[in-house]
């Protein structure tokens, strides 16, 4: 039963490969929920045996486990664990998993318990230590209890940079250490220990170097410039930028490289010259709908979302569902969404004038229930002036008008990082 449940996504996807059906994202979620359900439905049949022993608690409890049914996963583990004369390398995973378990459910002091046995114990493997230590690693971060946070995720960050050495973990090993690496900064940052956020941010920098990954040396990058603008040392992050940019060619060692991580910066440059300042008036409106039109100054006191999009942008249709729960939320608490985008020759895919666009504007927006004001621009002045070259963008503005975040692209990660801005500028009198 374990094994055909385990090895249901892999059936699934040869399945889909010999029907020459693209193993697509909405797939593979449908995938995983058929895999939980019959594991549920394995686990229920194989508790209700009356001569469980040995083995068979390991495979129960890894059953529960798909199936997200924490207790039964810890229940039947545990009684593994206890087993005389249990797999050695069996019991160990199957501590991993309990820790795990017990972080998730905040049952700290037994998960702290159960992972110094795995650490005394033999073998021991470097995916299980770095899962057990992030875990516990983001579960006192929920406390904000950051100096529990701090070692932990540290010992997740060098297992996971472990993980480079072995050439078939490397791709998982770079994700994993990204991870772990930002743990370790925000507990330093959220400790409120600045110098150490700094020094964990450039070691994740040199770690990319070593391993010549663009995107892992770019976000490193990244990271540290709006940190140091964020801790007011705006100068300091610009220097550190443009010295970056004479340094990518010693630092990542191929060319493909170094071309990546130069034009993912020099993307970001206005919005580095951006953050901490006091957000620009946006220029050359040529409507605003269906509320009246404001200046960014008549906005003081609110926390702005600049929203950058196109009718004609799929991605941005993404962060649809967030940005109405968003106004509907946090609009009484201050927030206001501006949908900002302007006339592009198109609407719903053919040629078309302004008036005619408009009208399809102010149907689309009806259409999709969007609950915030459109501003419509007459050229490209307004995402050039704040860098919205790339659809969707989102500039966050304080109640002050200072800008306190720019980003492109729309993913869930990204969506979680703006409303926990959002969440924290609000917080901001």
């Amino acid at each position: 039963m374990f094994d055909e449940t385990n090895e249901y996504i892999r059936t699934k996807g040869a399945e889909y490969d010999t029907k020459k059906v693209a193993f697509s994202e909405r797939l593979f979620n449908q995938a995983k929920l058929e895999q939980r359900q019959l594991a549920a439905k394995y686990a229920a049949t194989a508790g209700a045996r009356p001569d469980l022993a040995g083995d068979d608690f390991y495979y129960l409890g890894m059953l529960h486990w798909i199936a997200d049914n924490l207790d039964g996963t810890a229940q039947a583990l545990r009684k593994f664990i206890a087993v005389d004369g249990a797999d050695p390398a069996r019991r160990q995973t199957a501590r991993s998993i309990v820790v795990v378990v017990l972080a998730k459910q905040k049952k700290l002091d037994d998960a702290e318990t159960l992972l110094a046995e795995y650490l005394k114990a033999v073998p021991k493997k470097l995916t299980e230590r770095a899962r057990m230590e992030g875990e516990l690693a983001k579960a006192y971060q929920a406390q904000k209890d950051f100096v529990r946070m701090a070692p932990h995720a540290e010992a997740d960050y060098e297992a996971s940079k472990s993980l480079l050495a072995d050439p078939t973990s490397r791709s998982r090993g770079l994700d994993e250490i990204l991870d772990a690496g930002m743990l370790v900064f925000e507990a330093w940052r959220d400790g409120g220990n600045q110098n150490k956020a700094d020094l964990w941010l450039d070691d994740m920098r040199a770690t990319a170097a070593t391993v010549s990954s663009s995107t892992f040396y770019y976000y490193a990058v990244d990271q540290k410039i709006k940190y140091l603008i964020e801790t007011g040392r705006k100068p300091q992050a610009l220097a550190y930028y443009a010295a970056t940019l004479g340094s990518i060619g010693k630092d990542l060692s191929d060319k493909d490289s170094q071309t990546d991580a130069a034009t993912r910066l020099k993307k970001r440059e206005k919005h580095y010259k951006l953050l901490g300042e006091t957000a620009p008036e946006l220029p050359n409106i040529d409507q605003w709908f269906p509320g009246e039109r404001k200046t960014l100054t008549d906005l003081r006191g609110k926390v702005v979302l600049l929203d950058f999009w196109a009718t004609w942008c799929g991605p941005c249709f993404d962060a649809f569902p967030s940005l109405i729960e968003w106004q509907q939320d946090f609009g009484p608490e201050g927030l206001q969404i501006l949908g900002v985008t302007r006339y592009y020759g198109e609407a719903n895919g053919l040629p078309s004038d302004n008036l005619s666009e408009l009208i399809y504007m102010k149907s689309f927006r009806q259409r999709e229930r969007l609950p915030y004001d459109f501003v419509v621009g007459k050229d490209q002045s307004m995402q050039m002036l704040y860098g919205a070259t790339a659809l969707p963008t989102a500039v966050l503005i304080d109640r002050k008008g200072i800008v306190r975040y720019a980003e492109p692209g729309t993913s869930s990660m990204r969506l979680v990082q703006m409303r926990d801005m959002i969440v924290k500028l609000l917080a901001e009198k």
